[in-house]
């Protein structure tokens, strides 16, 4: 680990400014994803600023009628709200399907949000990484990419994010509200990660310095019938090889509106717009389902080890729905 020096700020405006002035600080909230990089030395930051004494851990209402969540709550505060049981059921079955229960105590939803691809070429600074270091290569391309991307990917980059939390939240239309060194912005969450083209090395649109200070859920009464599957090689304590947050508002014995996002599969958290349209004037069904798992996959660009995906995210998509569908 490389040697670094260590601030602790009360509000968002210092700690931005403390981020901002050095180009190579990050915040530490939880640090379930940084410390474990920066062991590995695949972070090395000059300056962590400690930013859990800034005043971002309540969940209220939202101006809309949705909900505002502090970037500094934790996963199993969220997971566990009521309000998040009850309105958002898909968020807190992808919150408590990640990581061990302590890991859920510490981790947040900002840190959540900026989670880093699992790749093991990416964590083993030996391999050539264009995450790492711009225009050294893909080794995961030509090595072994069982659990890596076919969909966003590119010639530069196929890494899969790793969050469960993101994919729900895509489904959910969240927006991401920010603190920068040019102030307050929100980012609706469809346009705040970036599938890594040419550019692997940048995740997100974030700024250096800026910090997440909330994320808003918007009210939707079909979020209710809402849902996350997750497909993994074990049970507990695994990421996902594919995994779908779903949800789906049926009038009449007709799809009015639905939501497929998927995880496990691509360089980010992926909304299938696709999907929603072979959906949406359709009749709930078997069918239906599967026409739209196939839309949603109709992209893929499989690997040599993973073109198992494929298949096992078509039969994931038509499974999430059904649940959905059979919910009171």
């Amino acid at each position: 680990m490389h040697p670094f020096t260590y601030l602790r700020d009360d509000d968002a405006t210092t700690a931005v400014a403390h981020v901002h002035d050095d180009a190579h600080a990050r915040f530490l909230a939880g640090g379930t994803t940084l410390i474990d990089l920066m062991k590995l030395n695949v972070e090395t930051p000059t300056r962590l600023v400690d930013i859990n004494h800034v005043p971002l851990t309540r969940i209220e209402p939202a101006s809309g009628g949705g909900l505002y969540i502090g970037a500094l709550v934790t996963n199993s505060d969220l997971a566990y709200h009521d309000a998040v049981r009850t309105r958002y059921p898909v968020l807190s079955e992808a919150l408590l399907s990640g990581a061990t229960p302590q890991l859920r105590n510490m981790a947040t939803v900002g840190g959540n949000l900026l989670q880093r691809t699992r790749c093991t070429y990416f964590r083993d600074a030996y391999w050539p990484c264009n995450k790492r270091q711009p225009g050294a290569g893909c080794s995961a391309i030509d090595g072994y990419n069982h659990s890596h991307a076919i969909l966003g990917t590119s010639e530069q980059c196929i890494a899969t994010h790793p969050s469960d939390m993101c994919v729900a939240l895509v489904a959910l239309d969240a927006i991401i509200h920010t603190r920068g060194p040019a102030g307050d912005r929100t980012i609706p969450i469809g346009a705040f990660h970036v599938a890594y083209g040419e550019e692997p090395a940048r995740e997100s649109v974030l700024e250096h310095g800026e910090l997440i200070t909330a994320v808003e859920l918007p009210a939707a009464d079909f979020f209710r019938r809402s849902h996350y599957l997750k497909v993994r090689d074990r049970a507990a304590f695994e990421f996902a090889l594919v995994s779908v947050a779903a949800a789906l508002d049926v009038h009449d014995g007709q799809i009015a509106a639905a939501r497929v996002a998927l995880g496990g599969v691509a360089t980010k958290p992926w909304r299938s717009h696709e999907a929603e349209q072979m959906l949406v004037g359709a009749l709930p069904g078997e069918a239906t389902y599967a026409a739209a798992a196939n839309a949603a996959l109709r992209d893929a660009r499989p690997q040599k080890h993973n073109g198992f995906k494929i298949e096992l995210a078509r039969r994931a998509i038509v499974r999430a729905l059904t649940v959905v569908e059979g919910m009171a």
